[in-house]
């Protein structure tokens, strides 16, 4: 399945950060749909700044536009600003992608382990994430930090207990 580019992408003033403060939040918030968009269709969850610059996301090669680096920062701190973004380095370079947040992945992988009535059952982080049962499901090949955080919110809402095994860490569902 290919990605959907949204109209605006072919739209060159797109590209270039708008003065006017209300065309620059519906800018804005258009260019942060289209990087949640293009990261959850790519599955991505780490961003290198510099090759995010030259990636088709923020480079359209058709109509030779790019959006500039300091425009990437621009809506990359909107993104943070929402808590869909963090960054990994005090100089701002590469970047945690939450295109779905801990919470809203912790209610799916819950949602699942009630569905199969797995409750009060073990399983590894491996299993959750890579395992054959949960091929076909949207948080097959999670990253671990992702998959953790997930859990941890799980924990803090009392369905959950993140263990240490022998061979790494598990979970068990309430």
């Amino acid at each position: 399945m290919s990605f959907e580019w949204p109209w605006q992408h072919s739209f060159p003033p797109f590209f270039t950060l708008q003065p006017n403060v209300d065309t620059r939040q519906k800018q804005l918030a258009a260019w942060c749909s289209l990087a949640l968009t293009y990261c959850r269709h790519h599955k991505l969850y780490t961003l290198d700044v510099m090759e995010a610059q030259e990636s088709p996301m923020f480079n359209n090669k058709k109509i030779e536009r790019k959006l500039s680096m300091e425009a990437i920062q621009v809506v990359f701190e909107e993104l943070r600003k929402k808590g869909n973004l963090e960054w990994l380095d005090k100089n701002k370079s590469r970047c945690l992608v939450m295109w779905r947040r801990p919470e809203e992945w912790g209610k799916l992988i819950y949602q699942w382990v009630s569905k199969n009535g797995m409750v009060n059952t073990v399983f590894t982080l491996y299993e959750l994430s890579n395992g054959d049962d949960t091929e076909g499901e949207e948080f097959h090949g999670l990253e671990d930090w992702m998959l953790l955080r997930s859990l941890q919110a799980l924990q803090a809402e009392g369905k959950a207990e993140i263990i240490t095994m022998d061979d790494g860490k598990g979970v068990k569902f309430f």
